[in-house]
């Protein structure tokens, strides 16, 4: 299957789940999650900060904040931050790694239950969390709690990589014991691809308006340990019969270990768009 179609019925899997199916799906994987998928660059950081405006007196809404990854860089500045997210064990982990910073507000809740009440945000953040809700649910939502001008802005990480030769070698491992984990190796354009369909409901929303995209090709170095762990928190891997999933990692371990030593060498693209909320006279039109 082609990877740009085979995103968007990945996408559509997530989003005909339940609240309560949603809710649970990363609660084996939560604190492997927080200690091994990789934060956000300081430059795309900085980027939606910039675009955005964001100052230490401004308010955020964070969408499905997970462990915290994306919130701690924001908390920085100090503005408001409240941040929701659905599993309980994720919102412990967050709490945790927000506790220096009193200006968030870790809410145990999903967005399809979460109620503003009559607050208004500057900007609302999903960081690889926005795609797991019904867009025809996320986006009017998202643009009901904005204040006129406010900023939508999705970030991504996408999956770490190892070099196509390591790639092709672990594939063929995996075929042996599970073959829907067989995909191919995924290059620029391959991404690139993937990321404009993963924004494309954003730029197509009557809601919002001038979107501005970004991203950064970021390298890094696991040892194969953390790097196996890692991979049990992408979703395919969570779908396994724990069984199987022993069995494959404990067949890649000895493999990467020929190939690389001790670290594994891994690339990831992190990646932003963002939109305005319409004005009213705007939307009207």
């Amino acid at each position: 299957m082609d990877p740009v179609d085979e995103i968007k019925q990945t996408v559509a899997t997530y989003t005909a789940r339940s609240v309560e199916q949603r809710r649970h799906w990363f609660s084996p994987a939560a604190v492997a999650y927080a200690a091994t998928r990789p934060r956000y660059p300081q430059q795309l950081v900085e980027a939606v900060v910039a675009r955005s405006g964001l100052t230490a007196t401004s308010t955020l809404l964070e969408v499905g904040c997970g462990p915290g990854t994306a919130t701690v860089s924001l908390a920085e500045l100090g503005c408001r931050i409240v941040a929701i997210e659905p599993n309980p064990e994720f919102c412990l982990l967050a709490e945790e790694v927000c506790q220096r910073y009193p200006n968030v507000d870790v809410v145990t809740t999903s967005l399809e239950e979460w109620e503003p009440q009559q607050e208004r945000f500057d900007a609302v953040l999903a960081a690889t969390s926005f795609h797991w809700i019904p867009p025809e649910i996320a986006y009017p939502k998202a643009a009901g709690v904005l204040r006129e001008n406010g900023w939508l802005i999705l970030l991504w990480n996408k999956e770490l990589q190892p070099p196509i030769q390591t790639h092709e070698a672990l594939r063929s491992i995996a075929g042996r014991h599970a073959p829907e984990l067989e995909r191919p190796y995924e290059d620029a354009a391959t991404v690139a691809g993937i990321l404009e369909t993963l924004g494309q409901p954003l730029l197509e929303s009557p809601l919002f308006h001038g979107a501005h995209r970004g991203q950064w090709l970021v390298e890094s170095l696991l040892a194969i340990d953390d790097y196996l762990t890692l991979l049990t928190t992408y979703s395919p891997f969570l779908a396994l019969d724990p069984a199987v999933r022993d069995a494959l990692l404990a067949e890649l371990r000895p493999a990467l270990a020929t190939l690389h030593g001790e670290s594994v060498p891994l690339i990831h693209t992190s990646a932003y768009v963002m939109a305005q909320r319409k004005t009213a006279q705007r939307f009207a039109a």
